[in-house]
């Protein structure tokens, strides 16, 4: 009898990916804390990690769970004292890992993943050289620990984000930090590691990781790899996630805002869990301020006025306060207008792609409201509405260079998402006919779709002819990331 119970624990340690070691014990206290610290009730997880430090203080899983919490903390609040404040943290962490048993999977993982949630953060507050410093080290720790452990599927959640991240990273700061240490990435590798592990995790016993892995596979697919399957994995792969995850509502909200489905963004975020026990995010109030007023909802105002009274943050702020200047224009009140439009250039900062355009769009000339609605709802997925705004409009129609341009903009795009493609090449290159040599970005994006558009036509010659001529134009807004895009876009045809 005694020797069956040996070989059943013997068994359960080489089958068990949570507790193989015992000074990196994934135990059920730590597994309760991880579950919280997912559905962002930070609150919990605190409790339950200081549970496990009285009970366990040499569990090395611990500061691999407290520095979950400090990620979480300054994601959701996006604050700048938040960041300075915990960012120290993470040097102690190491140290008390780096001591532990170096013959444990999670040895070497647990370093990796602290240094790349820091280099995610940091990247958020314009410290890109040391972000790149710790993409570095969690790279070699996580190509090394697969190695030594390739059965220890969790090494591909980082893996996946490295190579996807700094394979379809647009030009810039860190791009040229990363490209210093000689650091590549390929996007498809990291997707299809993505894609195998969210298919896998369920059906294996590393199925508590399984919101992690779909937290950083919605990011990829949406912000990165702008995936035209974003909307449909996304919503997919968090089916199965508890309906009291605050997280769920986050990714579900913000992947259908991103692929126009405005109406499912305001149902999603609108019966989000609430309450004392979840974190604060501001974060969605603003992003249910976007789903309401691409539906010309002038009562998004009260959602961006929420988010602006609550959020402690950097990011943002500044495109806020140009929703409130839009919704002030589009009642007739110019002086609201105005004093909105100050507020875009004077507060918050400008570390957000959306924030500088923000302030350019603030500076810059008085929207036309019958293009300014047409855009509001084209970004919801209201194409019909939108083209009947522009349908009987022409470009002679428009007294400045630049509604002429964006005209010929937005009916493409419109045109483009009804699937009518003819009409929406031609549009395109009106726009591009219009706008090549000017700093908009409306002509350059208009490459950028059209190369999409002769991709799907299967008709590679012109889809390459247009992705290299997005690429081309230079001194434009969002400049790094379409041409990103059109360079994604080149590798995939080739």
């Amino acid at each position: 009898m005694a020797k069956c119970i040996r070989l059943f624990v013997l068994i359960l340690l080489i089958t068990s990916p949570l507790s193989l070691f015992a000074n990196f014990d994934f135990n059920a206290n730590c597994l309760n804390a991880y579950k919280s610290i997912f559905e962002l009730k930070l609150g919990n997880a605190r409790a339950y990690i200081s549970t496990e430090k009285r009970q366990r203080p040499n569990n090395s899983i611990i500061p691999l769970l407290e520095n979950y919490v400090d990620y979480f903390t300054v994601l959701t609040s996006e604050s700048k004292a938040d960041f300075d404040r915990l960012k120290g943290n993470k040097s102690v962490r190491l140290d008390q890992i780096s001591e532990d048993d170096k013959g444990s999977p999670y040895y070497l993982y647990a370093q990796a993943e602290i240094n790349l949630q820091w280099a995610l953060i940091r990247g958020r507050f314009g410290e890109y050289f040391n972000a790149a410093m710790e993409v570095k080290r969690a790279n070699g720790l996580l190509v090394e620990n697969a190695k030594k452990f390739p059965n220890f599927h969790l090494n591909y959640k980082g893996l996946g984000l490295i190579n996807a991240v700094l394979g379809n990273l647009p030009d810039g700061a860190l791009k040229t930090a990363l490209s210093t240490f000689g650091i590549k990435g390929n996007l498809q590798t990291g997707l299809d590691m993505f894609e195998r592990l969210a298919n896998n995790l369920p059906k294996s016993t590393y199925e508590p990781f399984y919101e992690e892995v779909v937290f950083y596979y919605a990011y990829v697919l949406t912000d990165v790899a702008h995936s035209s399957s974003a909307y449909s994995k996304t919503m997919k792969y968090t089916e199965r996630i508890a309906d009291t995850s605050l997280l769920k509502s986050y990714l579900q909200g913000y992947v259908c805002i991103k692929n126009s489905h405005s109406e499912e963004a305001i149902s999603i975020l609108s019966k989000k869990p609430d309450g004392g026990l979840y974190q604060s995010f501001p974060y969605l109030e603003y992003l249910e301020g976007v789903a309401r007023l691409n539906k010309l909802d002038l009562n998004a105002s009260s959602c961006f006025n929420r988010f602006l009274q609550s959020n402690k943050g950097v990011n943002f702020i500044k495109d806020a306060n140009l929703h409130l200047a839009w919704i002030s224009l589009l009642k007739g009140d110019k002086s609201g207008y105005s004093a909105y439009c100050a507020k875009a250039i004077n507060n918050g900062y400008s570390y957000m792609e959306k924030d500088k355009q923000a302030k350019n769009d603030a500076n810059g000339l008085i929207p036309n409201l019958d293009l300014l609605k047409a855009r509001l709802l084209f970004d919801g997925g209201y194409f019909a509405k939108g083209m009947q705004i522009l349908d009987d409009k022409k470009t002679a129609d428009f007294a400045n260079e630049r509604d002429k341009i964006e005209f010929n903009y937005r009916l493409g795009r419109i045109y483009d998402d009804l699937g009518k493609d003819e009409q929406a090449l031609a549009a395109y290159q009106n726009t591009i006919n219009l706008g090549k040599n000017q700093k908009y970005y409306f002509a350059a994006n208009a490459a950028l779709q059209m190369g999409k558009v002769y991709e799907q036509k299967n008709n590679i010659a012109k889809a390459r002819e247009a992705f290299n001529l997005a690429i081309s134009m230079r001194n434009h807004e969002y400049e790094s990331s379409i041409e990103s895009q059109a360079k994604a876009g080149l590798k995939r045809i080739n």
